[in-house]
């Protein structure tokens, strides 16, 4: 008797485990996909395959690893689920179907990431080599003025400055055609409609979220819950006092302790906010030749987004 219930209890026991696997076989498939990022709705990516163009839903899942390779290796580094921006090129793996994917591992490069980055942030880069670039004919030009001095050697300088002036020139309408070209890639990407907005405003040198900041964000991010398929979009800015670099890492201060109050005070899951974006002194609100205009420029501006597809749909 004891014989035969054991044999009874094995058979029962493998029978629900035949059974499981073959659930779990037909629940899906393991799937390899590569692509574009085109939206990001909240959980889900949604993702251009390079192979024929279709479109594959990406589901991202708390144990999901994002990763971009380490050295020459097969190691990887461990990546923020809020890299996965829109123009990021990507690498995914796990179950699923041709259409629909859950990941388990999704992996880019870093050159990848800059790119998208440079397109997420505003462009920042291309913006501060225009600066530098009007600088450079200012400084041009008081070079010409100084040299009326001397006849036989401002006639050689002025030269050069004109040479080096309409050198700069060039490379500021190659640098506006960069921006419009990379601009219309973005916008192309996908479509968002705004469904919440913050502005919040630092002291000079400071990245630290005042009491009223934090009550804005709190209100921000209950409304932000509601929305199906929302994401974040954080953008840091600074006025123009200091130098570029200060300003640039200060602006991305500010993101991220406007992430970092979001992630701890709101209960934000982290995969529904998009990677903040350091703008620098890019894109001022109010000039920056008055104390007015500074504080106004010392902001970070925090948007709720839905992707159009999924509101019309709601």
């Amino acid at each position: 008797m004891r014989n035969s219930k054991g044999i009874v209890a094995c058979t029962a026991l493998l029978f629900v485990l035949c059974a499981g696997f073959a659930y779990g076989e037909s629940n899906g498939k393991k799937v390899k996909v590569s692509g574009l990022i085109t939206g990001r709705d909240g959980e889900d990516l949604t993702l251009k395959n390079t192979k024929d163009q279709s479109s594959v839903v990406v589901e991202l899942t708390d144990s999901t690893k994002v990763q971009t390779p380490k050295g020459l290796g097969l190691r990887k580094a461990e990546q923020s689920v809020t890299a996965l921006i829109p123009g990021l090129k990507i690498q995914v793996d796990g179950m699923g179907s041709d259409s629909h994917v859950v990941a388990k591992t999704i992996t880019f490069s870093n050159n990848d990431l800059l790119l998208a980055e440079t397109i997420q942030a505003g462009l920042s880069p291309t913006q501060a080599q225009q600066a530098v670039n009007k600088a450079n004919i200012a400084a041009n030009a008081q070079g010409v003025s100084a040299n009326k001095e001397g006849v036989a050697a401002n006639a050689v300088q002025t030269a050069s400055n004109k040479e080096q002036i309409s050198a700069n020139q060039e490379q500021i309408g190659a640098n506006q055609q960069d921006i419009a070209a990379t601009t219309q890639r973005f916008s192309e990407l996908s479509e968002y409609d705004t469904k919440g907005t913050a502005n919040l405003l630092f002291d000079t040198g400071s990245a630290k979220l005042s009491t009223q900041d934090q009550t804005s964000l709190t209100q921000l991010a209950q409304s932000a819950i509601n929305q199906k398929g929302y994401i974040i979009q954080v953008k840091g800015f600074a006025d123009s006092t200091g130098t570029a670099a200060m300003n640039q890492q200060l602006s991305m201060d500010r993101a991220q302790a406007v992430v970092a109050y979001l992630l701890q005070n709101c209960s934000v899951p982290l995969r529904h906010i998009v990677a903040p974006g350091a703008m620098g002194i890019a894109d001022p609100s109010a000039p920056n030749e008055t104390a007015a205009g500074r504080a106004q420029n010392r902001r970070v501006e925090v948007k709720v987004l839905v992707n159009r597809g999924v509101a019309g749909g709601a």
